[in-house]
This record gives C-alpha cells, sequence and structure tokens, in this order.
C-alpha cells in the first residue's frame, strides 16, 4: 500500500485533534460511543484498529453541530444522516442553515456589542442580508473566548491572513478540477478542498504547537 493510500486514513487520537478546536468537550469515548449507535462507521485495520477518512471526520461534525446548536437528540441525527445517503450529497447541508440577527448573535456567542463591531471592522464576520450565518456564530464564540486571554479582534488580523492565504492554495489546487466540467467535478472538487482543508489544519497545529514550544524555550 502506498504511503498516500495509508494517509488517507486517521487514528481516532487524529481525529480528535481535527475535531476539539471547534467542540472542545469530545473525546475518544464519546467518539466510540457515536459509533456503537450506528452513527458513524469507521473502517478497521486486520488487527482491529479503526481508519477514519475525512468523510468520516465531516460526519462527526455534522453529528455534534446538531446536538450543540439544536439540541437534536441522536435518533433524529440518525434519521437525517440516513435520508442523505438515500440522495447523496455534502452532509453538511442536511440541517436547516443558521441564520442569527445581530442580537441572537450576541447572544448565543456571549459577546458584546462593542466586540461584534469590532470583528466587523476587522474583516472577521460581516452579516448577509442582515444575518449572520454559522460560520459568524462559531468565530464570534472563538473571538470572545480568546478575549478572556486579552487577545482582541485587532490582534486576530494575522490569523485572517494566515486563512485568506490557505484558501488560495486550495483554490489553486482544485482549479484543474473545476475546469474539466464533468459530472462530478464539483463535488469531487469539494472533498479535494476539504481533505487539503484538513490536512493543513493539522500542518497548521503542528506548527503552531513547535513555535509555542520554542517560545516557552522548551
Amino acid at each position: 500500500m502506498s504511503a498516500q493510500a495509508v494517509r488517507a486514513f486517521m487514528s481516532i487520537g487524529e481525529v480528535l485533534a481535527l475535531l476539539q478546536g471547534e467542540f472542545p468537550d469530545v473525546t475518544v469515548s464519546k467518539i466510540r460511543f457515536l459509533e456503537g449507535e450506528g452513527l458513524i462507521e469507521p473502517q478497521r485495520s486486520p488487527s482491529g484498529y479503526r481508519k477514519f477518512t475525512y468523510k468520516d471526520v465531516e460526519r462527526l461534525r455534522f453529528i455534534l453541530r446538531a446536538q450543540r446548536d439544536q439540541y437534536l437528540p441522536l435518533r433524529v441525527i440518525k434519521d437525517q444522516l440516513d435520508e442523505q445517503a438515500a440522495r447523496p450529497h455534502d452532509v453538511s447541508a442536511g440541517t436547516p442553515p443558521v441564520r442569527l440577527s445581530r442580537e441572537e448573535l450576541i447572544e448565543a456567542a456571549g459577546i458584546d456589542e462593542e466586540t461584534l463591531a469590532e470583528m466587523e471592522s476587522y474583516g472577521l464576520v460581516a452579516a448577509v442580508a442582515r444575518r449572520y450565518d454559522g460560520e459568524a456564530l462559531e468565530i464570534a464564540r472563538s473571538v470572545g473566548a480568546l478575549a478572556r486571554f486579552g487577545l482582541q479582534a485587532r490582534h486576530l488580523r494575522a490569523v485572517r491572513a494566515v486563512v485568506e492565504r490557505e484558501a488560495g492554495l486550495i483554490e489553486q489546487a482544485v482549479a484543474p478540477l473545476l475546469r474539466r466540467k464533468a459530472p462530478g467535478a464539483i463535488a469531487e472538487a469539494d472533498e479535494t478542498a476539504r481533505e487539503i482543508s484538513g490536512l493543513l489544519q493539522e500542518l497548521h497545529n503542528a506548527l503552531l504547537r513547535g513555535s509555542v514550544r520554542g517560545v516557552l524555550g522548551r
């Protein structure tokens, strides 16, 4: 088996590392529980170790978001996943999109009006038709949490710049797929973009951990 094929699979620990940024409370036990309930079905190696793909990770994100944001019971989430399997498409499209007013975003993210205004001024979030989506909510929650450490929205412009550069790399990588204009090209490009995004996230985390150790002199 090639190194590329091996890398297509992740251990449960690697999956946990990818998810904990958005879901700090997720644990190995939680992932195993969801498997036991039939919501995910990772492959197994000959020796019995779980092997997760990026599709598995996206499925887990869907489940965890549905629990956290919509308080849906697992039975309902499983029904939604089964429906999606019958008509294949991006699992993230299975839940209604988040559309929050300004007041709702402030309340849900636990921030104040001043913080939101500052985030908007630095391009971290933006309303569309006077509504904020799920990504805006995630960003607002993260900025609110970082504020406890003295990091304000103005300090996070560098993070935004890094994200935009990484998005440019992904766009460059999937452009040949989109130019093909063949059936399934968009879906293939979407899957490729997600996989590259996951790999870049892993790289980012590893580089950041190394840099932090350097700052601490370890």
